[in-house]
Protein backbone atom coordinates (compact mmCIF):
# COMPACT_ATOMS: atom_id res chain seq x y z
CA UNK A 1 0.00 0.00 0.00
CA UNK A 2 2.95 2.35 -0.82
CA UNK A 3 1.88 4.87 -3.40
CA UNK A 4 2.31 8.74 -3.54
CA UNK A 5 -0.51 9.37 -1.50
CA UNK A 6 0.72 6.96 0.90
CA UNK A 7 3.90 8.78 1.16
CA UNK A 8 2.34 12.34 1.13
CA UNK A 9 -0.21 11.62 4.26
CA UNK A 10 3.50 10.17 5.94
CA UNK A 11 5.09 13.65 5.12
CA UNK A 12 2.30 15.66 6.33
CA UNK A 13 2.26 13.62 9.46
CA UNK A 14 6.11 14.13 10.21
CA UNK A 15 5.90 17.54 9.26
CA UNK A 16 2.72 17.80 11.92
CA UNK A 17 5.15 15.97 14.86
CA UNK A 18 8.68 16.49 14.18
CA UNK A 19 8.69 19.67 11.95
CA UNK A 20 10.90 21.26 14.51
CA UNK A 21 13.35 18.09 14.98
CA UNK A 22 12.85 16.05 18.31
CA UNK A 23 14.07 18.50 21.03
CA UNK A 24 14.27 15.92 23.36
CA UNK A 25 15.71 13.49 22.20
CA UNK A 26 19.11 15.82 20.42
CA UNK A 27 19.22 17.17 23.94
CA UNK A 28 19.47 13.55 25.70
CA UNK A 29 21.59 11.64 22.96
CA UNK A 30 24.64 12.43 20.89
CA UNK A 31 24.41 11.79 17.12
CA UNK A 32 26.10 8.57 17.05
CA UNK A 33 24.44 7.12 19.97
CA UNK A 34 22.82 3.41 18.23
CA UNK A 35 19.67 1.16 19.63
CA UNK A 36 17.19 -1.60 18.33
CA UNK A 37 13.77 -1.01 18.58
CA UNK A 38 11.32 -3.31 18.51
CA UNK A 39 7.10 -3.24 18.10
CA UNK A 40 4.71 -5.79 19.29
CA UNK A 41 1.23 -6.55 20.18
CA UNK A 42 -0.44 -5.74 23.90
CA UNK A 43 -3.20 -7.58 22.60
CA UNK A 44 -4.20 -10.18 20.15
CA UNK A 45 -5.04 -8.68 16.79
CA UNK A 46 -5.29 -8.41 12.78
CA UNK A 47 -2.00 -6.89 11.93
CA UNK A 48 -1.58 -4.00 8.99
CA UNK A 49 0.63 -1.20 8.21
CA UNK A 50 3.11 -3.07 8.55
CA UNK A 51 4.80 -1.65 5.19
CA UNK A 52 3.65 2.03 6.09
CA UNK A 53 5.34 2.14 9.58
CA UNK A 54 8.26 0.68 7.63
CA UNK A 55 8.19 3.62 4.95
CA UNK A 56 7.93 6.10 8.11
CA UNK A 57 11.00 5.20 9.60
CA UNK A 58 13.09 5.10 5.82
CA UNK A 59 11.57 8.61 5.39
CA UNK A 60 13.26 9.86 8.71
CA UNK A 61 16.51 8.62 7.84
CA UNK A 62 16.79 6.24 5.10
CA UNK A 63 19.87 4.59 6.48
CA UNK A 64 17.33 2.99 9.08
CA UNK A 65 17.37 -1.10 8.56
CA UNK A 66 13.85 -2.27 9.12
CA UNK A 67 12.50 -6.31 8.87
CA UNK A 68 9.35 -7.14 9.08
CA UNK A 69 8.55 -9.99 11.74
CA UNK A 70 4.60 -10.60 10.19
CA UNK A 71 2.93 -9.70 7.48
CA UNK A 72 0.07 -7.58 7.04
CA UNK A 73 -3.54 -9.42 7.63
CA UNK A 74 -1.54 -12.09 9.60
CA UNK A 75 -3.87 -12.98 13.20
CA UNK A 76 -0.64 -11.67 16.00
CA UNK A 77 -0.95 -13.10 19.39
CA UNK A 78 -0.20 -10.64 22.41
CA UNK A 79 3.09 -9.68 23.14
CA UNK A 80 4.42 -10.99 18.95
CA UNK A 81 7.03 -8.66 17.70
CA UNK A 82 5.34 -7.10 14.21
CA UNK A 83 8.47 -5.14 13.24
CA UNK A 84 11.80 -4.82 14.31
CA UNK A 85 14.22 -1.40 13.20
CA UNK A 86 18.19 -0.58 13.68
CA UNK A 87 19.75 2.83 14.12
CA UNK A 88 20.02 6.27 15.23
CA UNK A 89 18.46 6.57 18.49
CA UNK A 90 17.41 10.00 17.82
CA UNK A 91 16.00 9.01 14.27
CA UNK A 92 14.26 5.88 15.60
CA UNK A 93 12.68 8.17 18.42
CA UNK A 94 11.27 10.79 15.86
CA UNK A 95 9.91 8.18 13.83
CA UNK A 96 7.80 6.29 16.66
CA UNK A 97 4.31 8.03 17.12
CA UNK A 98 3.77 8.19 13.41
CA UNK A 99 4.42 4.31 12.85
CA UNK A 100 2.63 3.54 15.32
CA UNK A 101 -0.43 5.64 14.84
CA UNK A 102 -0.35 4.37 11.24
CA UNK A 103 0.21 0.98 12.18
CA UNK A 104 -2.15 1.14 15.37
CA UNK A 105 -5.06 2.80 13.13
CA UNK A 106 -4.86 0.16 10.27
CA UNK A 107 -4.49 -2.82 12.62
CA UNK A 108 -7.79 -1.67 14.77
CA UNK A 109 -9.70 -2.05 11.51
CA UNK A 110 -8.53 -5.11 10.21
CA UNK A 111 -8.96 -6.49 13.74
CA UNK A 112 -12.72 -4.89 13.85
CA UNK A 113 -13.51 -6.75 10.17
CA UNK A 114 -11.54 -10.10 11.23
CA UNK A 115 -14.27 -9.93 14.19
CA UNK A 116 -17.46 -9.23 12.11
CA UNK A 117 -16.38 -11.89 9.19
CA UNK A 118 -15.90 -14.64 11.59
CA UNK A 119 -19.31 -13.41 12.73
CA UNK A 120 -20.96 -14.38 9.87
CA UNK A 121 -18.84 -17.13 8.51
CA UNK A 122 -20.74 -19.89 6.69
CA UNK A 123 -23.76 -17.31 5.89
CA UNK A 124 -22.78 -16.85 2.27
CA UNK A 125 -23.51 -12.84 3.09
CA UNK A 126 -20.37 -10.22 2.09
CA UNK A 127 -19.74 -7.53 4.49
CA UNK A 128 -18.81 -4.38 3.10
CA UNK A 129 -17.37 -1.02 4.20
CA UNK A 130 -18.51 2.66 3.51
CA UNK A 131 -17.20 6.01 2.38
CA UNK A 132 -17.42 6.95 6.83
CA UNK A 133 -13.21 7.20 6.08
CA UNK A 134 -10.97 9.45 7.56
CA UNK A 135 -10.54 12.19 5.07
CA UNK A 136 -7.68 11.44 3.09
CA UNK A 137 -7.34 7.96 4.40
CA UNK A 138 -9.97 5.76 2.41
CA UNK A 139 -7.39 3.84 0.57
CA UNK A 140 -5.22 2.85 3.33
CA UNK A 141 -8.31 2.46 5.19
CA UNK A 142 -10.21 0.30 3.18
CA UNK A 143 -6.61 -1.99 2.91
CA UNK A 144 -6.64 -2.51 6.18
CA UNK A 145 -10.64 -3.63 5.78
CA UNK A 146 -9.32 -6.17 2.93
CA UNK A 147 -6.85 -7.31 5.51
CA UNK A 148 -8.95 -8.35 7.90
CA UNK A 149 -11.65 -10.84 5.40
CA UNK A 150 -14.21 -8.01 4.92
CA UNK A 151 -15.10 -6.12 1.41
CA UNK A 152 -14.91 -2.82 0.20
CA UNK A 153 -17.56 -1.14 -1.09
CA UNK A 154 -17.36 1.81 -3.70
CA UNK A 155 -14.21 3.88 -2.69
CA UNK A 156 -15.65 7.56 -5.02
CA UNK A 157 -18.88 8.62 -6.08
CA UNK A 158 -17.42 8.16 -9.70
CA UNK A 159 -17.50 4.47 -8.69
CA UNK A 160 -20.72 3.50 -9.52
CA UNK A 161 -23.92 4.88 -9.16
CA UNK A 162 -26.55 4.68 -5.69
CA UNK A 163 -29.60 6.26 -5.42
CA UNK A 164 -29.81 7.75 -2.33
CA UNK A 165 -32.68 9.60 -0.55
CA UNK A 166 -31.64 13.02 -1.27
CA UNK A 167 -31.58 12.15 -4.80
CA UNK A 168 -34.52 10.83 -5.02
CA UNK A 169 -36.41 13.82 -3.69
CA UNK A 170 -33.99 16.35 -5.92
CA UNK A 171 -35.44 14.03 -9.18
CA UNK A 172 -39.24 13.89 -7.78
CA UNK A 173 -39.33 10.42 -7.63
CA UNK A 174 -37.64 6.81 -7.53
CA UNK A 175 -38.70 6.17 -10.81
CA UNK A 176 -37.35 8.95 -12.18
CA UNK A 177 -33.92 9.32 -10.58
CA UNK A 178 -33.03 5.25 -12.01
CA UNK A 179 -34.29 6.34 -15.48
CA UNK A 180 -32.11 9.65 -15.40
CA UNK A 181 -29.24 7.20 -14.09
CA UNK A 182 -29.43 4.43 -16.77
CA UNK A 183 -30.13 7.15 -19.40
CA UNK A 184 -26.82 9.14 -18.34
CA UNK A 185 -24.52 6.43 -17.03
CA UNK A 186 -22.44 3.96 -18.95
CA UNK A 187 -24.18 0.82 -20.13
CA UNK A 188 -22.23 -1.46 -17.97
CA UNK A 189 -22.90 0.39 -14.84
CA UNK A 190 -25.32 -1.13 -12.35
CA UNK A 191 -28.27 1.09 -10.67
CA UNK A 192 -28.20 0.70 -6.88
CA UNK A 193 -31.36 2.40 -4.96
CA UNK A 194 -31.73 3.18 -1.47
CA UNK A 195 -35.32 1.83 0.16
CA UNK A 196 -36.43 2.88 3.35
CA UNK A 197 -39.68 1.51 3.34
CA UNK A 198 -41.43 -1.83 1.37
CA UNK A 199 -43.09 0.66 -0.77
CA UNK A 200 -39.81 2.10 -2.08
CA UNK A 201 -38.82 -1.50 -2.29
CA UNK A 202 -41.63 -2.65 -4.65
CA UNK A 203 -41.28 0.72 -6.82
CA UNK A 204 -37.46 -0.26 -6.74
CA UNK A 205 -38.07 -3.46 -8.26
CA UNK A 206 -41.14 -2.21 -11.23
CA UNK A 207 -38.07 0.30 -12.35
CA UNK A 208 -35.10 -2.36 -13.01
CA UNK A 209 -32.83 -1.63 -10.02
CA UNK A 210 -30.12 -4.28 -10.13
CA UNK A 211 -29.16 -3.86 -6.48
CA UNK A 212 -31.26 -2.51 -3.71
CA UNK A 213 -30.20 -1.39 -0.65
CA UNK A 214 -32.67 -1.78 2.87
CA UNK A 215 -32.02 1.30 4.53
CA UNK A 216 -32.10 1.32 8.42
CA UNK A 217 -35.14 -1.99 8.54
CA UNK A 218 -35.75 -3.86 10.98
CA UNK A 219 -34.82 -7.24 10.52
CA UNK A 220 -38.83 -8.34 10.04
CA UNK A 221 -38.88 -5.54 7.58
CA UNK A 222 -35.90 -6.63 5.93
CA UNK A 223 -37.43 -10.23 5.94
CA UNK A 224 -40.45 -8.68 3.57
CA UNK A 225 -38.38 -6.97 1.37
CA UNK A 226 -36.26 -9.51 0.77
CA UNK A 227 -39.97 -11.88 -0.09
CA UNK A 228 -40.88 -8.88 -2.66
CA UNK A 229 -37.68 -8.99 -4.43
CA UNK A 230 -37.61 -12.25 -4.82
CA UNK A 231 -34.73 -12.57 -6.33
CA UNK A 232 -34.44 -10.01 -8.61
CA UNK A 233 -31.77 -7.71 -7.51
CA UNK A 234 -29.06 -7.74 -5.23
CA UNK A 235 -29.96 -6.91 -1.55
CA UNK A 236 -27.57 -4.85 0.49
CA UNK A 237 -28.52 -3.70 4.16
CA UNK A 238 -27.11 -0.55 5.79
CA UNK A 239 -27.88 1.42 9.27
CA UNK A 240 -28.81 0.76 12.22
CA UNK A 241 -26.98 -3.03 11.89
CA UNK A 242 -24.42 -3.24 15.22
CA UNK A 243 -22.01 -6.35 15.64
CA UNK A 244 -24.71 -7.95 18.77
CA UNK A 245 -27.30 -7.80 15.45
CA UNK A 246 -25.30 -8.90 13.17
CA UNK A 247 -26.68 -12.30 12.78
CA UNK A 248 -30.05 -11.23 12.96
CA UNK A 249 -29.60 -9.75 9.61
CA UNK A 250 -27.26 -12.52 8.06
CA UNK A 251 -29.35 -15.17 7.99
CA UNK A 252 -32.10 -13.50 6.56
CA UNK A 253 -31.45 -14.21 2.45
CA UNK A 254 -29.58 -10.53 2.00
CA UNK A 255 -26.57 -10.52 0.18
CA UNK A 256 -24.33 -7.94 1.31
CA UNK A 257 -24.18 -5.87 4.92
CA UNK A 258 -22.51 -2.42 4.70
CA UNK A 259 -20.98 -1.25 8.03
CA UNK A 260 -19.88 2.38 8.91
CA UNK A 261 -18.31 0.49 11.66
CA UNK A 262 -15.77 -1.04 10.61
CA UNK A 263 -13.52 2.04 9.97
CA UNK A 264 -15.47 5.35 11.77
CA UNK A 265 -15.30 4.74 15.03
CA UNK A 266 -12.38 1.58 15.40
CA UNK A 267 -10.38 1.39 18.29
CA UNK A 268 -6.78 1.85 17.86
CA UNK A 269 -5.19 -1.83 18.56
CA UNK A 270 -2.64 -1.51 21.21
CA UNK A 271 1.10 -2.37 19.83
CA UNK A 272 3.88 -0.46 21.52
CA UNK A 273 7.82 -0.20 20.63
CA UNK A 274 10.71 -0.24 22.69
CA UNK A 275 14.35 0.56 22.78
CA UNK A 276 17.05 -1.95 23.45
CA UNK A 277 20.68 0.57 23.03
CA UNK A 278 23.12 -1.69 20.87
CA UNK A 279 26.16 0.14 21.03
CA UNK A 280 27.16 2.93 23.32
CA UNK A 281 29.63 5.47 20.90
CA UNK A 282 32.69 6.07 22.89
Amino acid sequence: MITPRTDHLIDLALEEDAGLGDLTSRAILSKKHVSRAIIDAKQDLMICGLEVAARVFARVDPALKTRLLARDGDRVPRGAAVLRVEGTTIALLTAERTALNFLQRLSGIATQARRFADAVEGTGVRLVDTRKTTPGFRALEKYAVRCGGCFNHRSSLGEHVLIKDNHIAAAGSLTKAVNLCRAGAPHLTKIEVEAKTLAEVKEACRAGAEVILLDNMTPAQVSAAVALIAGNATIEVSGGVRFETLCDYAILGVDVISLGALTHSVPAADLSLDLRPIRQPR
